[in-house]
């Protein structure tokens, strides 16, 4: 997992064009002119999801991981806690759905991180992650996923 501000995204370059593709879309598109949804960048390789929300309670959530995609998660606007732990030898309690390369688990996470308006947490396969949510109340957050295939990451 990697926690930065995009201003240092050019540090992460070394991980590949994708991921050069990827900072730059984060860096030259003005997401406030965005709706939500989901933006094609290079076709199932790369690709953005925009939202919106309101930060939620962790009591009521589960950490998630990924198989197919590594996810940079980038916040526009608001700001909220992640949790965070390593994936290792944990059993999903919602197993793996590979159309929606997705599963829970229901570990609490090992530690939280702020996120605030620009930066970034990169989540890799071996990373659990329950983010959006709130610091003390609730507040409202503008945030954007991206999503890069796994295929072709140099190991």
């Amino acid at each position: 997992m990697i926690l930065d501000t995009l201003q240092n995204a050019h540090l992460y370059h070394g991980l590949g064009p994708k991921f050069v593709k990827a900072f730059e879309y984060l860096a030259k598109t003005d997401f406030n002119a965005l709706e939500k949804g989901k933006y094609e960048i290079d076709g199932k390789n790369i690709f953005a999801i925009v939202n919106e929300y309101d930060t939620v309670d962790p009591s009521g959530e589960r950490m998630e991981a990924h198989r197919k995609y590594i996810d940079i998660q980038y916040v526009v606007s608001g700001a909220e806690l992640v949790g965070h732990d390593l994936l290792l030898q944990k059993t999903p309690s919602q197993p793996y759905d590979e159309p929606t390369d997705f599963m829970l688990f229901d570990e609490k996470p090992a530690f939280f991180t702020k996120l605030d308006q620009d930066q970034f947490a990169v989540f890799f396969p071996s990373d659990l992650h329950m983010p959006n949510l709130r610091i003390d109340e609730p507040i409202p957050v503008k945030k954007v996923v991206i999503k890069i295939s796994v295929n072709d990451i140099p190991h």
